[in-house]
C-alpha cells in the first residue's frame, strides 16, 4: 500500500512521518502541506515526493495518513474518501458533528477503510488493559484524568491555534473516550460540565451499562502535576490503567497496521470514522453543557 501524509507540523514530524517511512508494509508514498516549504523539507528528510497539489498526492496513494488541525483534516479526508483512499486520521476526527458525519458518509460511500488514531488504543499495554477490563461485568464508576502541559512548558503544540481555541476538552477528551467507551458503554448523557482553571474542564458521564464516569482534562497543569490516570471500580474491585512502554511511533505503526486489515478483510477497526464520529458527539454535547453554565 502507497501511503501519502497530509501536514508537516510537530505531530507529522515527530510520529507520522518516520511511522510511514518505519513499516515494513507500505511505501511512503509523499508529503503535502499547506506550507509547500516544510513540505519540501519534510519529504526531502524521507527521500519521498513533495506535492504542491493535493490532488496529485491522492492520485499518486493508495490511501492517505492526515495529520492536519482536525476542521483542515475533515475537509481533506472527504476529499481523499471521495478519491477512492483508505484513511488514517487523528483525533479528534472533527470539531463539529457536521463535519464528522461528512467524514463517514464519503468513507461509505467510497468504501474506504477508516482508522482514528487515538493513541492509547494502539498501546499495546493501556489497549490490552482495555480489552481485559470491557471483559469484566460489573463496574460501577470510573475515574480518568488526562493532564496535559501543553500550554505550562515549551511544547510544540503550544502554539497550536485549533487547542488554544478548542482547549483540552477536544485535545485529551478523545484520549480519555476512548479509553471508557469500550469498557462502560456508550454516553447515554453528558451529566454535568463545569470549567476549572484556564482551560481545565470536569465532566459527569452516564454509560449504557449505567456505570457513571468522571473526567479531570487539561492541558494547563503544572507540569509537575501532569499525566493521564485511569481508574476503575466495580465487582471485580479496583482497576488501574497502565502506562505505556513506548512512545507514538510504535503505536502508529500498529495503527497502520489495523488500516492495512481493515483494508484486506473489510471489517471495519474498532476505532473507525464512524468511532471517531461518536467521540465528536459526545464533546460536542459536552460542550454545550459548558457553554450554557456560562450564561
Amino acid at each position: 500500500m502507497r501511503i501519502g501524509l497530509l501536514g508537516t507540523g510537530p505531530w507529522a514530524r515527530a510520529a507520522y512521518a518516520p511511522a510511514l517511512a518505519g513499516h515494513p508494509g507500505v511505501e511512503f508514498a509523499g508529503v503535502w502541506g499547506r506550507r509547500p516549504a516544510a513540505a519540501t523539507a519534510l519529504a526531502e528528510q524521507y527521500g519521498v515526493a513533495a506535492f504542491d497539489d493535493v490532488d496529485a498526492l491522492l492520485a499518486d496513494v493508495d490511501a492517505v495518513a492526515v495529520a492536519l488541525p482536525p476542521s483542515v483534516q475533515a475537509e481533506m479526508a472527504v476529499r481523499a474518501a471521495q478519491a477512492g483512499r483508505h484513511l488514517l486520521l487523528d483525533k479528534p476526527l472533527a470539531v463539529s458533528v457536521a463535519e464528522g458525519r461528512a467524514v463517514v458518509a464519503a468513507a461509505e460511500r467510497a468504501g474506504v477503510a477508516s482508522v482514528v488514531f487515538f493513541t492509547a488504543r494502539f498501546q499495546k499495554e493501556p489497549d490490552a488493559w482495555i480489552d481485559e477490563q470491557a471483559a469484566v461485568a460489573g463496574w460501577f464508576t470510573a475515574r480518568a484524568q488526562w493532564l496535559g502541559a501543553v500550554f505550562t512548558s515549551d511544547s510544540p503544540f503550544a502554539a497550536s491555534p485549533w487547542r488554544r481555541e478548542k482547549g483540552a476538552l477536544w485535545d485529551v477528551g478523545p484520549h480519555a473516550l476512548s479509553v471508557l467507551l469500550p469498557v462502560l458503554g456508550d454516553v447515554r448523557q453528558v451529566v454535568a460540565a463545569a470549567h476549572g482553571p484556564a482551560d481545565t474542564v470536569h465532566l459527569v458521564l452516564d454509560h449504557a451499562t449505567g456505570a457513571s464516569s468522571t473526567l479531570t482534562l487539561s492541558l494547563t497543569a503544572p507540569p509537575a502535576a501532569a499525566g493521564a490516570e485511569v481508574e476503575l471500580r466495580g465487582e471485580a474491585g479496583v482497576a488501574l490503567m497502565p502506562g505505556s512502554s513506548e512512545g507514538a511511533v510504535p503505536a502508529l505503526t500498529r495503527a497502520v497496521d489495523a488500516l492495512l486489515t481493515a483494508t484486506r478483510t473489510g471489517r471495519p477497526h474498532a476505532c473507525d470514522a464512524a468511532f471517531g464520529l461518536r467521540v465528536t458527539e459526545i464533546l460536542a454535547l459536552a460542550q454545550s453543557r459548558l457553554t450554557d453554565g456560562r450564561h
